[in-house]
């Protein structure tokens, strides 16, 4: 039994604390896509932990933790990221395994990013430059390097011939390269070898052995889905599918195996990097929400863009991933504010499309509605019927809106602050 969980935003929704906070209840978790740009939050007993490409079940002892085949791999952070997870008391030898079929992200690919991004300059998508669109370009192309290569005597040759290629665009690009990939070259081929002596797999066998033996998956998503590849605000996505239908792709699993789909939405919305944002508060309140919230990016520090919860697009989120549970995070931020607002629909759109096409090149102006704040400070409650009616009847009408139960209510970053409903 497989169920998915994923973030129904543009990212940053708290998927990592969810799946630490969720993990007991399974044997494993199991990361199907995205790169080292996903980092992903974990507190506990008052500690901060960030996780960019390892699972977030690693800190439970009894857990089994899978980077998938639709990950992306750069293996100097994996390397550091596993070394920083041992020493915070995480046995991540004998609880981390690693897809064969996980490709590589090669010094040569966070270069290329940078060069891209600067030859577009204004039209830049935002990317985090960590050669995560790259790598899923070569992949694509049939020229990408994967885990499993590295066992190859003939895995320098294959290097040799992907670096070759991107050469050929530093030159069109007039992109400076020499000094920086022979700076990055020799980590690199270190951490592969270091890499080599963790658990690596050929996934989609072992999660089905999993399967057949009756273990419960957690099958987690980074990013969030409005960025995914087909679906999202397109060109301001990223390069992988981040819906439920991502999960079959990235772990190797037949649709059959998916059992239940839990999506993530903050009781606001934020986004990072360019693209369109329609209710994006780009004044003091924004601000506000950005600094009540901790709003930089875990793993990049970067200031998230802030605005009002968008309900098209949270419903149009849901369809696409046939969400059967919603779970509510961040819903503390608000404490303190005397109106708080949704939008519910966009001016001109229809029923059946609530979400234009091509929404980055439209003005869209969201159509909201106001309701009534709460002053009480819910970060201490751990009930639901503590929580204060306002707040209880902003989550009816979220429910009523979405037509999906809300089952988690987190308020606040600790695995303790989070209230689960009967």
């Amino acid at each position: 039994m497989v169920d998915v969980l994923l973030g129904l935003q543009w990212g940053d929704e708290g998927k990592g604390k969810i799946a630490d906070f969720l993990t007991p209840s399974y044997d494993v978790v199991a990361r199907f896509q995205g790169g080292p740009n996903a980092g992903h939050s974990l507190e506990i007993n008052g500690k901060k932990h960030v996780l960019n490409t390892i699972p977030s079940g690693i800190f439970h002892e009894n857990c089994i933790n899978l980077i998938g085949n639709g990950v992306v791999i750069d293996p100097i952070l994996l390397r550091a990221e596993i070394e920083k997870t041992i020493a915070a008391g995480a046995d991540v030898r004998a609880r981390l395994h690693i897809s064969k079929k996980a490709h590589l992200i090669l010094p040569s690919h966070r270069l290329l990013d940078a060069a891209s991004e600067k030859a577009k300059g204004e039209q830049k998508i935002g990317s985090t430059l960590r050669g995560i669109s790259p790598t899923y370009q070569d992949k694509t192309g049939r020229s990408g390097l994967r885990i499993g290569d590295a066992d190859s005597p003939e895995f320098k040759n294959l290097y040799a011939r992907a670096l070759e290629k991107h050469i050929s665009v530093f030159r069109y690009y007039e992109f400076p390269y020499e000094e920086e990939l022979a700076r990055l070259e020799s980590e690199w081929f270190e951490a592969v070898e270091y890499l080599r002596g963790f658990s690596q797999v050929n996934s989609e066998f072992f999660l089905h052995r999993l399967i057949s033996e009756g273990k419960k998956v957690l099958a987690e998503g980074a990013q969030g889905s409005l960025l995914d590849l087909d679906f999202g605000s397109y060109p301001y996505v990223t390069s992988s599918s981040t819906i439920s239908g991502g999960a079959c792709v990235g772990l190797g699993l037949a649709p059959k195996h998916i059992n239940k789909v839990t999506g993530i939405f903050k009781a606001y919305c934020t986004r990072v990097g360019s693209g369109p944002f329609p209710t994006e508060l780009d004044d003091e309140l924004g601000q506000y929400l950005r600094d009540k919230g901790n709003e930089y990016g875990a793993t990049t520090g970067r200031p998230r863009r802030t605005g009002w919860l968008d309900l098209p697009a949270l419903k149009y989120a849901i369809m696409l991933s046939g969400v059967d549970e919603l779970i509510m995070m961040k819903a503390d931020v608000l404490s303190g504010m005397d109106t708080i607002n949704a939008a519910l629909s966009y001016e001109g759109c229809t029923d059946d499309e609530q979400c234009p096409f091509n929404i980055q090149g439209t003005t869209v102006t969201p159509i909201y509605k106001s309701f009534p704040g709460w002053q009480e400070d819910i970060s201490v409650i751990r009930e639901y019927h503590q929580l204060p009616e306002t707040f209880r009847n902003y989550i009816q009408f979220m429910e009523a809106e979405c037509q999906v139960p809300i089952g988690i209510i987190s308020i606040g970053p600790d695995r303790e602050q989070t209230i689960q409903r009967k």
